[in-house]
């Protein structure tokens, strides 16, 4: 039996956690999967990185619209993909090798573990780990829905898709939101015909009603969707496939050389044996700790036992997961002066087309708490100057403040580079700043597209006070 001061369980932000702290201490870091986690292996780069050369090839038909004649000419795919995997791959055997052979007081072990005990684990191969202090930071994986057909050659997940031999002529993509609709986006711009299937009746539903309603119109201008369309099964066909679907009573079916499952990811804990132990899980799967990363037992801490990253969190994203980490990699080295993790203002962005990004409440969650104090307004880009020059038609910013406070609620934004102009807002809100303070104290260069949010802070309905900038 090995003894280790601090086990992880997992690669990915868990791996950020062995500091210079632990040079004297043995830690043991355990992942069956590839080294590095989700986000850089199958997940936030990768993905990106086929973004934008995706952006680059639709930016052909927004040119068209400004006078400016381009010629898309086809995409590269397997030149795209080895360029993009053989830096990611190499980062990730490289992290693997540091972890397994420079580090003397740090052991790598490759395979499956679960809990025996709050302080044992068991490898797949019968070895026992104990630890005083144990990091659960397993990551998700893609949820398959079970219908007849699902696990037949060319039906991938996220997981696999990025690395196809060839770039497919007809892509089926399964799922309404951000990973489906980020796929939808790079691969119908690269050149396949997608056809994008959801559930429900609009695309990106958990995001604010006017937001969905917009990106769901703006996707069906740029791609194929179907929707309140449910999967029965998937065939083989003519030497692709067919997928039968029933759709308002009636069936629709499609034929596609690939198909995308895209309808959700689910926590890696199922086989950790943490239920088994009366962990505290939510309804996902995903462990409940408290402010300061401790797994819980029936609502008290477990001593000893941390969780992190789409593990132990909701929102199953990447800058998440490095804020956990970090107050973690505190809390373990100062167990009597824990600090907590602020989750107050948590933003998102997603990197379709048209982009997404969001923070804080929905009008809908806004108005639930607040009632009538909401006030709300959505600017579109086309009111800007920049605007003008994009001759856009789709952009737009809506923000969700307090009338008495004056402070932000939320804020939702969907056009060019919604990831970057969200930024100064994530900033008011997670520093209690005023709307007409920030609408009116500092300057906003004109004509950038940044004036879309100055224009939509002035136009909330904020009562003005005597000691608001002018």
């Amino acid at each position: 039996m090995a003894h280790y001061d601090l086990a992880i369980i997992g690669s990915g932000s868990g791996n950020s956690l062995i500091t210079e702290y632990w040079d004297t201490q043995k830690v043991a870091i355990i992942d069956a999967g590839i080294f590095g986690g989700t986000c850089l292996n199958v997940g936030c780069i990768p993905t990106k990185m086929f973004v934008y050369p995706g952006q680059l090839a639709a930016s052909v038909t927004q040119a068209k619209a400004l006078g400016v004649e381009l010629k898309f000419e086809g995409a590269d795919w397997a030149g795209i993909r080895d360029r993009i995997f053989g830096r990611i791959d190499a980062i990730s055997e490289a992290g693997k090798n540091y972890r397994a052979h420079e580090l003397e007081n740090v052991t790598l072990y490759t395979e499956h573990v679960s809990f025996v005990s709050e302080h044992e684990l068991r490898t797949a191969s019968g070895e026992s780990i104990t630890a005083d202090k144990i990091v659960i930071a397993t990551g998700s994986r893609a949820v398959l829905p079970e219908v007849p057909g699902i696990s037949l050659p060319g039906v991938h997940t996220s997981d696999t898709i990025m690395r196809l031999a060839e770039l497919p002529k007809r892509l089926v993509i399964l799922g309404g939101g951000y990973i489906a609709s980020e796929f939808a986006a790079v691969f119908a711009a690269l050149g396949s015909e997608v056809v994008q299937v959801n559930r429900s009746g609009a695309l990106m539903r958990q995001l604010d009603a006017d937001i969905s309603a917009a990106f769901t119109t703006a996707a069906a201008a740029r791609w194929r969707v179907e929707l309140d369309a449910d999967l029965r099964r998937i065939s083989e066909h003519d030497g692709g496939l067919q997928l039968e679907f029933e759709q308002d009573g009636a069936p629709l079916m499609l034929e596609a050389d690939v198909v995308l499952v895209a309808t959700g990811r689910t926590p890696n804990t199922d086989a950790l044996g943490v239920a088994q132990l009366g962990f505290d899980l939510r309804e996902d799967g995903s462990l409940v700790v408290d402010d300061y990363q401790r797994v819980l037992a029936d609502g008290e801490p477990v001593s000893g036992i941390f969780g992190l990253g789409d593990a132990a969190n909701t929102e199953q994203l990447k800058h998440v997961a490095n804020r956990e980490a970090r107050v973690l990699i505190h809390n373990l080295q100062h167990p009597d002066a824990m600090r907590p993790m602020d989750r107050r203002f948590v933003p998102a962005a997603v990197f379709t087309n048209p982009q997404i990004a969001y923070v804080g409440a929905t009008e809908a969650q806004a108005r639930a708490q607040h009632g009538d104090a909401v006030c709300s307004v959505i600017q579109d880009y086309g009111s800007t100057a920049y605007g003008w020059a994009m001759e856009d038609e789709e952009g737009i910013v809506k923000l969700l403040a307090h009338r008495e406070t004056g402070l932000l609620l939320g804020a939702h934004l969907m056009g060019h580079e919604a990831a970057l102009l969200i930024q100064p807002l994530i900033q008011a809100m997670s520093m209690n700043l005023e709307v007409n303070t920030m609408a009116r104290g500092p300057f906003w260069i004109h004509p950038a597209l940044s004036e879309v949010v100055e224009n939509a802070l002035l136009s909330l309905e904020i009562p003005a006070r005597d000691s608001d900038p002018l």
